[in-house]
């Protein structure tokens, strides 16, 4: 069980970067516009950062603080090798939430209020159209069977309560598609600050109709409370820092973007959703959680959740795959590492061809023997060297569907790439042997290094 000490998880999630991970920008008056973003994309994958007075702001901004594989691995008590089996495990036993009736986040409520000068919405890229909520999870419920679901999706700040947001994932879209169809406003809140937790459940390919939410209570091993929002029906996590509660309008479009996605290009302007805020709600000294768009943070807080639901849909079919990874160098999108224990010839193109049924915004998938560390781009490159062959090992689909923000991407469709990078079954003898040093592995270097070798070799070596 991974217990929140105090009525803040991302208060305890900062106390335990700050023993070295987190570092607090003393310069006051940083600008909103790229100076924020400038600062936590040169520390990204390196340090989380704290903001106390962004633009002259009271209200301070934290960024980064999911930059790092193993501080995920670290929040679970696990090793990094054992961080998508647990999310696996959160995922298969969701736990329903808690509601409770006093709420942290709920300590101060504004009826009347301006976005534009009560928060400190940073911009991010230099092309960006606007500032942006960039790392607001959105929680809604269906308008028919009241389920809820939990995602992140970029918001545009338009004007002193309003936003533009742009609606890509399965379920966001269906419920929106349902209330839009009756003529209806979709009831939703914006929370900035939750459990880290409840952001990287957000990001999870769960079943439909089910509550990211109690997968958030699965990960920490506990039930995760909530509270009904005061405008709605919406359930949010009760320990965040701020809530925007609202609607999205039905048949209504303004233009949104362009902005700069995960993939570190842009996306177009285009005439999207819009949100309408009714009430904007928070907890004493409230801390603004901020992703920077195309960041390590932004790659990682989709690609973990999503590596666990990709191996969980190829284990279904092949029970020897062994590990998923989908690279930093791929967006956290795009290219999938697939380790296996080769059964048959021909295995690993099934399971090419399976992975990109199972996620549509696979690009390139690579799969590669059991010996092969996945999480090592020189090693599957090493093995894509030594044991795929192009005219027997390719595989390319033409015209598949791909992910909307895929940049080469035409009425939705790209070509997708898949390499065989296992050896053979059968093959000469040593030809596919990798070399191994018998005792590296067991060689103590403090044991046995000469202190200083480099600067006195002369010296140790009596050498004149």
């Amino acid at each position: 069980m991974i217990e929140a000490a105090s009525n803040s998880a991302l208060h305890d999630w900062l106390d335990r970067l700050a023993r070295e991970e987190l570092l607090t920008i003393t310069r006051p008056n940083l600008p909103l516009k790229f100076g924020i973003a400038a600062v936590a994309k040169r520390l990204d994958g390196q340090k989380a950062v704290l903001f106390p007075a962004p633009g002259g702001h009271s209200i301070p901004i934290l960024c980064g603080i999911l930059s790092r594989r193993e501080w995920f691995s670290d929040a679970f008590g696990v090793r990094p090798d054992q961080l998508i089996e647990r999310i696996r495990k959160a995922v298969s036993a969701p736990i329903p939430c808690r509601e409770v009736d006093d709420a942290p986040a709920y300590e101060f409520v504004h009826n009347k209020f301006d976005l534009t000068s009560d928060l400190p919405v940073p911009t991010f890229n230099e092309l960006d159209s606007a500032p942006y909520l960039s790392a607001a999870m959105l929680v809604m419920r269906n308008p028919v069977t009241g389920a809820q679901n939990a995602s992140i999706n970029r918001c545009q700040l338009n004007g002193p309560n309003r936003l533009g947001v742009l609606i890509a994932t399965r379920d966001t879209r269906l419920f929106y598609e349902t209330a839009e169809a009756a003529n209806v406003a979709l009831e939703i809140a914006l929370v900035i600050g939750p459990d880290p937790m409840a952001l990287l459940a957000s990001q999870v390919s769960a079943p439909a109709g089910q509550d990211e939410l109690e997968i958030a209570g699965a990960m920490r091993g506990q039930p995760l409370k909530v509270v009904k929002c005061r405008t709605n029906s919406v359930r949010v996590p009760a320990d965040a820092e701020i809530v925007l509660e609202g609607r999205i309008l039905p048949k209504v479009r303004e233009a949104e973007g362009p902005f700069g996605e995960f993939q570190q290009v842009y996306a177009d302007q285009g005439l999207r959703e819009v949100i309408e805020v009714d009430l904007l709600a928070h907890r004493r000294n409230p801390i603004f959680q901020a992703i920077v768009s195309g960041s390590r943070e932004h790659a990682l807080l989709g690609s973990i959740p999503k590596e666990a639901s990709l191996l969980n849909s190829l284990q279904q079919s092949f029970p020897n795959v062994l590990d998923v990874h989908l690279t930093i160098g791929g967006s956290g999108r795009f290219h999938a590492n697939i380790r296996l224990r080769k059964r048959a010839e021909g295995e690993a193109k099934n399971i090419i061809m399976a992975a990109f049924g199972a996620n549509v915004s696979l690009k390139k998938v690579t799969v590669v023997d059991d010996d092969i560390d996945i999480y090592s781009q020189e090693e599957v490159e090493w093995a894509t060297a030594t044991r795929f062959r192009a005219d027997r090992d390719l595989v390319i689909v033409n015209n598949a569907l791909c992910a909307p923000l895929e940049p080469t991407s035409e009425n939705s469709m790209s070509a997708k790439l898949g390499l065989d990078a296992t050896k053979p079954l059968r093959t000469k003898e040593l030809r596919y042997t990798r070399t191994f040093v018998p005792g590296e592995n067991e060689v103590v270097l403090e044991n046995i290094l000469v202190p200083n070798i480099g600067t006195n070799w002369r010296e140790t070596l009596n050498v004149k």
